[in-house]
């Protein structure tokens, strides 16, 4: 069975509506771990490579924040990846939000509340301008992008096009519905599966 290991992004955790979304539409198919992931930037990135290590996933499904992440970790660990609407400028999302904010979905911690602080944009500063380094041409066909032609958040396709290949759109927002997940991101999936 494949395993497809689904990165939320920054608001999100791993019960957000495309990570239950994924869980349902590969039920037979695939098992897809979706983690609650860190929210200092270093801290998520070692613990998707030390989750990578140990689960051992086929592939990098990521969104917006998640997605971020993926592009870095995928070719460091010789995954393929599909990122959806890739936030490749964090800190621009973080500065106008600085303050008291909650997950808009449950985290197995229990724990939603968090605050944005110029610290926490300094570390995305720093990770956001080493994040092509581990750009491998080897990679411009095996890292996908989706992109929602209604996302308000992050227009990155441009950035994306400048170091890979394929990229497709689906009718959404930033963040999609769960029949935008199933209709556009699963069969992209099966195909990098």
């Amino acid at each position: 069975m494949k395993k497809i290991l689904f990165l939320h992004g920054f608001y999100a955790s791993g019960q957000c509506v495309p990570a239950m979304a994924l869980q349902e539409a590969f039920k037979d198919m695939a098992e897809v771990l979706t983690p609650d992931l860190p929210m200092h930037p270093k801290e998520a990135i070692r613990y998707i490579r030390d989750l990578t290590d140990n689960e051992k996933p086929d592939m990098l499904v990521g969104n917006s924040c998640g997605s971020f992440y993926a592009q870095m970790v995928a070719p460091t660990v010789g995954l393929p990846a599909l990122l959806g609407n890739p936030h490749f400028m964090m800190t621009k999302f973080l500065k106008p939000r600085i303050g008291a904010h909650q997950y808009k979905s449950p985290r197995k911690d229990g724990q939603q509340d968090f605050i944005i602080d110029e610290q926490l944009i300094a570390e995305f500063a720093e990770m956001e301008a080493h994040q092509f380094d581990t750009y491998s041409p080897a990679y411009r066909n095996r890292i996908w992008g989706i992109f929602g032609e209604q996302d308000t958040l992050a227009r990155f396709e441009p950035l994306f096009l400048q170091y890979y290949s394929h990229s497709f759109h689906f009718p959404g927002g930033h963040t999609p519905t769960a029949g935008e997940v199933h209709e556009y991101y699963v069969p992209l999936i099966e195909k990098l599966l």
